[in-house]
């Protein structure tokens, strides 16, 4: 009797506590209905009775954005214009004259052909300034609108209408359209001591192809150790990064787990070969720039003790994205779980689910950071990115390195001189001699370059409250000596931060006559970072304490 009163009551609790997610379920579903009629309603009457012409298109894809917007960055909206831009992130691939374009000024220029492109081809150079794209003026449009007229068929001609410093009359340049293929591995090679080297720089569809190829070559060509350099990785795909987690870790080792709202697309990602190089000694390089997939990389090999990390604290992005199909050929990237790596850990550093008043993101706070260990029990924690074994402080720059910087003139300097020296020494040979130097300085005085420090804006604002504020009398002389400590000259700061300006200015002539490979080639040997592995992976003994917790 007792039982059979058990069992009814049990059931009964079943059936009220059915009743109640069911009754939370049809709550939700009238406020989606209710919220969604109110849009509706809205919409209908702005473009009915709005006292100006609406764009229905526009006026949706602006409210979708600026919904998406308040959940997180990763959170996208791709109308059907925008295909490509999806195609590319997933693959790194698209139909265009493979070049990079960007603003400056008002004009848009070439930034960099991609090296034996259809920009490259047609003789299009890094500073040409386009005015027209198969007679069609490109005047007051941004770079994604050229972007967009550039990319199209493979195979169509275009003809492309530029203006080049040097040149007295506008020239056109005729390129005809490819399937261009960014490659995901853009430079491997070997480094002094037996030691390996490869720079991935994205997580698409034929990442871990490319990476297993570098490896098998480099062992090939008598590496013993390697180098793998994922620093300004901003992720992609979660498949390579576990296929490439698996070239190292060995086989049904968890390489990360995925966890969101619907508990039926939680999965647990298992290394299902042998490894490649499983003892091969690695390190990784990371920074702020290392992002996603490439954390989920960096942070499993750590989790296993597998590999030394090197560089700075990466970004901290512990979230995964889902592309799924809309109608009308439109897509959405929608966020839709956190990932663990093997220890625990989801390393995301921006807690968007709870803002702050005023909108803006937090980060996650102290109190709530966890401690974990990796297989070795050294100490590592979540909440923040991945802290690298070894930390290298990023370099701080002078304020005439920024802006030299920041205003492209390293850029126009090594343009110019290109138009007159059709060839520089080779990318191992190459350094910036005095006589290129000093034809920086002057190029530097003839467009009459100047700025301010923040030291000299610091005083002046002082000068400005001290005579508001009538004591500049009886401060006069000390600010005088102090305006004149910190009055500076070009030629004085050219010299004083000579070796950190060649540095910059080596690097874009190193982009502009042997591309994007010829950039990493000759940083190779002058990284630091690098500098700092190939010491590590030489000490065994230091290798291997680094990774047992002693």
């Amino acid at each position: 009797m007792k039982t059979r009163k058990f069992l009814i009551v049990t059931f009964g609790l079943i059936l009220l506590s059915l009743g109640i997610i069911s009754l939370k379920s049809d709550d939700r579903n009238f406020e989606i209905s209710k919220q969604l009629n109110i849009y509706a309603t809205l919409f209908r009457d702005v473009n009915m009775f709005y006292v100006d012409e609406t764009n229905p298109g526009d006026l949706v894809t602006e409210s979708i954005n600026s919904m998406l917007k308040s959940l997180d960055p990763y959170t996208v909206y791709y109308p059907e214009s925008q295909m490509e831009d999806v195609k590319l992130m997933t693959t790194g691939e698209y139909a265009g004259i493979g070049s990079i374009i960007s603003q400056k000024g008002e004009n848009v220029i070439i930034r960099e052909p991609y090296k034996n492109s259809p920009a490259d081809k047609a003789g299009l150079l890094p500073g040409d300034i386009i005015l027209a794209i198969d007679g069609n003026s490109i005047k007051g449009k941004t770079t994604a609108d050229v972007s967009e007229i550039l990319k199209g068929q493979p195979g169509k001609e275009i003809v492309i209408k530029i203006r080049r410093e040097g040149d007295a009359k506008p020239l056109e340049k005729k390129a005809i359209r490819e399937k261009i293929q960014l490659p995901s591995v853009p430079y491997y090679g070997m480094t002094d001591h037996k030691i390996g080297y490869i720079y991935l720089n994205s997580f698409t569809d034929k990442a871990a192809a490319d990476v297993r190829k570098a490896i098998i070559e480099l062992k090939n060509q008598g590496a013993e150790s390697l180098i793998f350099d994922l620093r300004g990785n901003s992720g992609g795909l979660l498949d390579q990064a576990v296929e490439i987690c698996n070239f190292f870790l060995p086989k049904d080792s968890k390489i990360v787990d995925t966890r969101g709202k619907v508990k039926q697309w939680d999965k647990e990602y298992i290394a299902a070969k042998n490894p490649i190089v499983p003892d091969m000694p690695l390190v990784v390089l990371i920074d702020r720039g290392s992002a996603s997939a490439a954390e989920i990389v960096s942070g499993a090999l750590q989790d296993y003790d597998r590999a030394v990390l090197v560089g700075e604290r990466s970004f901290g992005k512990g979230l995964v994205q889902t592309v799924r199909d809309l109608a009308y050929n439109t897509k959405v990237k929608i966020t839709t779980a956190k990932y663990y790596i093997p220890s625990g850990r989801c390393i995301q550093a921006l807690d968007y689910s709870h803002r702050n008043p005023d909108g803006s993101v937090g980060k996650v706070p102290d109190s709530l950071i966890t401690e974990y260990a990796t297989k070795a029990g050294r100490k590592v924690y979540d909440g923040g990115g991945i802290t690298p074994d070894v930390k290298i402080e990023p370099k701080e720059f002078a304020r005439i390195t920024q802006e030299l910087v920041l205003r492209d003139i390293c850029f126009d300097f090594v343009n110019s001189y290109a138009i007159k020296n059709p060839a520089i020494a080779p990318i191992q040979n190459f350094v910036i001699t005095d006589d290129i130097y000093n034809q920086f300085i002057n190029y530097l005085k003839e467009k009459n370059f100047s700025y301010e420090t923040e030291s000299q804006q610091i005083l002046e604002k002082l000068i400005k409250t001290a005579k508001a504020e009538k004591f500049y009398d009886m401060a006069k002389s000390q600010l005088d000596s102090l305006q004149q400590d910190f009055t500076h000259s070009i030629d004085r700061d050219m010299q004083i931060f000579k070796d950190e300006i060649t540095s910059f200015l080596a690097e874009q002539f190193m982009q502009r006559y042997y591309y994007m490979e010829g950039v990493i080639e000759y940083k190779v040997s002058r990284d630091p970072e690098v500098k700092k592995a190939i010491e590590i992976l030489t000490d065994s003994e230091n290798y291997k304490k680094i990774l047992s917790n002693r």
